[in-house]
């Protein structure tokens, strides 16, 4: 006679996927968590508390799911690299469409500003700098070096780094558009900087 399939197994069984989506939630929820405490408080001030105050979550979650305060940072900061962060990008194109973005308003979008914000207090703290300069290795600097091709690829993805983070600081401090004959030369001498860069390699 074959036995009748345990009810609890079955019921587990299917309680897991629901686990599961609400474990990538609450973990989701706590990185946008910290990345926001993190860019308004830097490092040394956040706290695991606030931070799972902030996403409606038990602070024990946080060591569950990270193991630490810097295991979350480090989580953070690699959550505020977009994966596919060259997959758009075109070397004709790039230039004068990065100048035109730097000639405009940056808190025209609230969530770039947060994550730039929470990237410049990293870079600040002798805590937390060595970190982020692990995370823009692997997450930016190693795929720009890839889309660029060519010779000196190294130098040239740090040399565009540089300037685009030069530019974004620049514009966070203007927090206004650039209009008229200025904005007309900001980009075009812009485009031209960018274009020596990330001119694409020759066949």
């Amino acid at each position: 006679m074959a036995s009748k399939p345990c009810l609890l197994s079955s019921q587990l069984a299917s309680d897991n996927p629901a686990r599961k989506r609400d474990a990538e939630a609450t973990r989701a929820a706590m990185l946008e968590a910290a990345k926001a405490q993190f860019a308004r408080l830097g490092y040394d001030r956040a706290t695991l508390r606030g931070i799972a105050a902030q996403a409606g979550a038990d602070v024990a979650l946080i060591k569950r799911y990270f193991g630490g305060k810097e295991a979350l940072f480090t989580s953070a900061l690699e959550a505020s690299f977009r994966d596919d962060v060259t997959s758009e990008w075109d070397h004709l194109t790039l230039p004068q469409e990065l100048a035109t973005m730097m000639a405009d308003n940056l808190y025209r979008d609230e969530e770039r500003i947060h994550r730039f914000q929470f990237l410049l207090l990293a870079a600040t703290s002798p805590t937390t700098a060595p970190l982020l300069n692990v995370a823009i290795q692997e997450r930016f600097l190693g795929p720009i070096r890839n889309w660029l091709g060519g010779d000196d690829t190294a130098a040239r993805a740090r040399v565009l780094a540089a300037v685009v983070i030069g530019l974004l600081v620049e514009r966070l401090i203007r927090n206004e558009p650039l209009t008229g004959q200025e904005r007309v030369v900001f980009i075009e001498q812009t485009t031209t900087m960018l274009e020596t860069i990330v001119a694409p390699p020759v066949q």
